[in-house]
């Protein structure tokens, strides 16, 4: 390019209609090349970035002299800045460097939040490309409907020195801070999930089950001590099953309706549900709880798949005793692998969400697995984790924003 010259224009002030095509009538009469755009807007003040290429040199000076009358006009500020060509080659081979996806989400977002997160990233010598916000702009009027969450979301660029070092200080960050943070390859199965399995106790519902079952029977203290020791991982959950359910003996089968037809809706739930199912996902319940409960939220929730434990069940009461195998967690990994399979779809397409120990084969097995309130050990061996929010906290993972989201919602 002997005759030609790189210029980056940024334009910054109160944003207005019309600028934008402005600058661009200018660049056009000369037949400038675009290089690299980008647009930002923070409280009606504009931050707008153009890099271009003009053929003759000899224009350039015409073009600067136009675009800053133009600004004056506009009552904005211009800087010019002329970009050497072996500084925009290097600009230009940094590309090819992998891109990741980093989300922070929270009931609110402070600056101590971001400062040690972006701080982590520039010790990894990952570079931000761009932020954006999920969520609505938050209201100093502070009511239940506007003071559920914040999130925002970073775009870096770069070669990762030591994920594990990375990962294990966003743990500590989301424990000392109360923050959820996302770290994600940018790729195009990030961009094109399709399926989605939720372990049932404690995530899709508030409550465990059997937990409830044990109540009715008069033996929730015994259960309840099996019961978590089991999501902690300290004892084998198919044993803890049998023992858990073998205190159900004699149990009528009425109190398995009257509970089904009052379960808890985990927070999140059916904003969630309602944005995937329209979006085209499938909808699995894998579950180490009971078939009679998943079946009820099938209908609910127009779920796709259902796999749990089934209840013996003789002459309308509990025997103590389950039918077919026992869904720990070997066999929801297996099942998530069999959905896939069916839906003909990669691993890496699906999202699996639970809370206990049992959860995590199929966890660490989707292409996003994401710990939902979980225990430490659940948290720290988990790709992802959210307890800051509700499961709708899913979809700002996934990159959806809150206008698109309500936008559905209202019009449903």
């Amino acid at each position: 390019m002997p005759n030609s010259e790189i210029i980056l224009i940024k334009i910054s002030g109160d944003d207005k209609p019309g600028v934008t095509t402005a600058v661009t009538e200018i660049l056009g009469n000369y037949n400038a090349t675009i290089l690299d755009i980008g647009q930002a807007d923070i409280h009606h003040t504009l931050s707008l970035g153009i890099l271009f290429k003009v053929a003759n040199e000899s224009d350039s000076g015409n073009i600067l002299k136009e675009v800053l009358f133009k600004c004056s006009e506009l009552n904005v500020n211009v800087r010019f800045t002329p970009i050497p060509l072996q500084r925009y080659e290097n600009w230009v081979a940094s590309q090819g460097k992998s891109r990741y996806i980093i989300t922070l989400l929270g009931r609110v977002i402070t600056a101590k939040q971001i400062s040690v997160v972006t701080k982590a990233l520039s010790e990894q010598d990952l570079n931000i490309d761009s932020i954006v916000r999920l969520t609505g702009r938050p209201s100093m009027e502070v009511t239940e409907d506007n003071a559920n969450r914040s999130c925002i979301e970073l775009s870096v660029r770069g070669t990762l020195i030591n994920k594990n070092i990375l990962s294990a200080k966003f743990l500590q960050y989301s424990s000392e801070l109360g923050i959820d943070i996302s770290f994600q390859k940018d790729d195009m199965y990030r961009r094109n999930r399709r399926l989605i399995c939720f372990d049932m106790d404690s995530t899709l519902i508030k409550t465990e089950v059997i937990d409830e079952l044990a109540d009715r029977a008069g033996v929730g203290e015994k259960v309840r001590a099996i019961t978590e020791s089991a999501m902690r991982g300290e004892i084998d959950f198919s044993e803890s099953f049998k023992q858990r359910i073998a205190l159900l003996e004699g149990l009528d089968e009425s109190v398995l309706k009257e509970i089904a037809d009052n379960l808890p809706i985990m927070d999140g739930a059916e904003r969630l549900i309602s944005i995937l199912k329209k979006v085209g996902f499938k909808i699995a319940i894998l579950s180490g709880g009971f078939t009679y409960f998943g079946n009820a939220l099938k209908k609910r929730f127009d779920v796709d798949y259902v796999y749990a434990n089934e209840l013996e069940i003789v002459d309308g009461k509990l025997t103590g005793k389950h039918l077919g195998d026992i869904v720990d967690g070997k066999r929801k990994a297996e099942l998530l692998k069999l959905i896939v399979q069916v839906e003909k779809i990669d691993i890496e397409q699906a999202i699996a969400v639970g809370d206990g120990a049992n959860d995590l084969p199929m966890l660490n097995l989707a292409g996003l697995g994401i710990a939902f309130h979980a225990k430490p050990k659940v948290k720290q061996n988990a790709q992802q984790s959210i307890s800051t929010i509700g499961l709708d906290g899913v979809l700002y993972f996934l990159g959806f924003r809150d206008i698109h989201i309500d936008n559905h919602l209202m019009s449903e």
